[in-house]
């Protein structure tokens, strides 16, 4: 009986050692698992260094548009490392392509590029930045809302009047808010609205359901 004692308490003394091992084994490779993610990057340390200074730079500043590139797109007066003139992506909108060497003429974008130029060009206009956004695109290009001289920011603009196409393929604050004033534009045939086929619309917005 005492050897049968014996034999049983060295048996849950060899279960506790290997569960315990095995408890410390988990925590080891969790602790490199959580280190290994937090640790940071030359990548993650560049882009961070470029969104502060770039709020620091043109956050709720004023410029002068100097050039409407495209609906959505526009230059302002302030040079952008080797660039003459900082280039602006307007967060949340998608406007029909006019100027994409790849693409063909979109419908309606000559209508939404004559609207935003009418708005902004040689005129004052203030970058609002987005903390829910990245500052910049893969392109380079600065992410922003634009308010205009009058107050009006130039993304909701393009939404109310039919100009433009809510895209929520990004973060930003407004993506709910830019979906409604679509939806608006959609019920009253603004713009685009009016005769849009899913065939004009661009790649992306075909393939949602709304």
């Amino acid at each position: 009986m005492k050897n049968i004692n014996m034999r049983y308490a060295q048996s849950r003394l060899r279960k506790k050692i290997i569960t315990l091992s095995a408890f410390l084994l988990v925590s080891f490779f969790a602790y490199l698992d959580h280190t290994y993610h937090f640790l940071p990057s030359k990548n993650a340390s560049t882009a961070q260094t470029q969104d502060t200074n770039d709020w620091d730079k043109y956050h709720n500043k004023t410029f002068i548009a100097v050039k409407a590139v495209d609906g959505d797109t526009l230059d302002i007066d302030i040079p952008d490392g080797r660039y003459e003139h900082t280039r602006i992506r307007l967060l949340g909108v998608d406007t029909p392509e006019t100027k994409n060497p790849n693409m063909p003429l979109m419908y309606f974008g000559p209508e939404a590029y004559n609207f935003t130029k009418e708005k902004v060009l040689g005129r004052k206009v203030t970058v609002l930045m987005d903390r829910l956004a990245n500052s910049r695109c893969k392109y380079g290009r600065l992410l922003c809302h634009i308010q205009l001289e009058d107050g009006k920011i130039l993304n909701e603009e393009l939404l109310i009047r039919g100009f433009a196409y809510a895209d929520p393929r990004f973060p930003q604050s407004f993506n709910k808010e830019y979906a409604q004033l679509e939806k608006q534009a959609r019920k009253a045939k603004a713009g685009l609205w009016k005769n849009v086929t899913i065939e004009q619309m661009p790649k992306w917005k075909q393939n949602r359901k709304n």
